[in-house]
């Protein structure tokens, strides 16, 4: 048989992987998870009026941003915190940091390309290179003036890291601070962060044939994702989990990601494997910077996290013992702490300069 129908064979099978889950465990787990704690949080619910701001290359993203009423200003730093979401998420990934500063701060949030309600990127253009030009271009529609706070996850940290290398001189000047969290600018095994969204276990050496053939039939992966819930589910509360979280943390996780076509999955992918930028991450120490990452991180280990910490000079690293990829939701309370320091470290910047 043929590597394009050895691949396809293992994702057809993995609907029978879900018809098998007793015998595998998935039911058991999934039934584990079930039993956690209830959780009541409103996740997609928080919104503001839809924006469309147009990428160079015409794709329209969709923007949302907090803006605050004039006694909310009077007290406010005067910092904009634009928010940047990862890979096959979208921006509703913040829900609690955007429930904590709103009406606090100016926040902006917004689908990257291909993500969410935001349009298809152009042919050739889902690269993170294209995500760093993407922010630049929300804040020169939605934050022409005023000093600026940018924090992302992930893939939302790798764009925040293109922009430093294509443009440094924005650090220290409109940038006045940076979140990092669960990313990496380089070195990545990128078959280790599909594996919660491929319909079998199929990363490695395997991952790049296997999401390039995959691809091809995205429509079929998209039906074996439906068809696999309970796998995914499994999946999603052993990749972007370290402790065990409310069943509606993961609900809410693994809606995102299989909301998130595998066409787009995979043109992304090639990305995250020639991803090499920690020798541009220096400038980002002109400004305060904060450094977070789960200790039992499976997609993007704290290991890269430490390296940054390494490169980026004065910057601060949180390392949130026991806790995995999506930290800013499982860890939300000691995330938010951090990130209000952060804040008043880059108020305190402002009003210096």
């Amino acid at each position: 048989m043929s590597t394009r129908g050895r691949i396809l064979g293992a994702a057809a099978g993995a609907v029978g992987l879900a018809a098998a889950g007793a015998v595998l465990g998935i039911n058991r787990q999934n039934r584990a998870i079930r039993h956690r704690s209830d959780d009541s949080t409103p996740f997609g619910s928080l919104r503001s009026a839809p924006i469309t701001v147009i990428a160079d290359d015409g794709v329209p993203l969709h923007v949302e941003v907090d803006e605050l009423d004039a006694a909310a200003r009077a007290h406010a730093s005067g910092l904009t915190i634009v928010w940047v979401h990862g890979y096959a998420l979208n921006l509703d990934c913040w829900h609690f940091q955007r429930a904590a500063y709103r009406g606090l701060e100016r926040s902006v949030f917004y689908d990257q390309r291909s993500h969410g309600r935001s349009g298809r990127s152009t042919d050739g253009h889902a690269t993170i290179d294209q995500l760093g030009l993407d922010l630049l271009t929300i804040l020169d529609t939605v934050v022409p003036e005023g000093p600026v706070v940018l924090i992302g996850h992930s893939m939302g940290g790798m764009a925040i890291i293109a922009l430093a290398e294509q443009h440094p001189e924005l650090f220290g000047e409109r940038i006045v601070g940076v979140g990092l969290i669960s990313t990496t600018a380089g070195e990545l095994d990128p078959g280790r962060i599909v594996l919660p969204l491929l319909p079998a276990k199929l990363g490695g050496q395997l991952a790049t044939r296997t999401v390039r053939t995959l691809a091809r039939n995205h429509r079929l992966v998209d039906g074996v994702r439906r068809a696999g819930r309970s796998v995914g589910v499994v999946a999603t509360d052993l990749f972007a989990f370290g402790d065990e979280v409310p069943a509606a943390y993961v609900d809410f996780v693994d809606s995102m990601l299989s909301q998130t076509p595998f066409e787009v999955v995979a043109e992304f992918f090639p990305s995250f494997r020639s991803l090499d930028k920690f020798d541009s991450v220096e400038v980002i120490g002109r400004v305060p910077t904060t450094i977070i990452c789960g200790t039992t991180d499976r997609l993007t280990s704290i290991g890269h996290s430490r390296k940054l910490h390494e490169r980026i000079p004065g910057s601060t690293l949180l390392e949130c013992d026991e806790a995995g990829h999506m930290v800013m939701i499982e860890r939300h309370g000691q995330v938010n702490a951090a990130l209000d320091q952060l804040l008043s470290a880059a108020a305190e910047r402002v009003e210096q300069w």
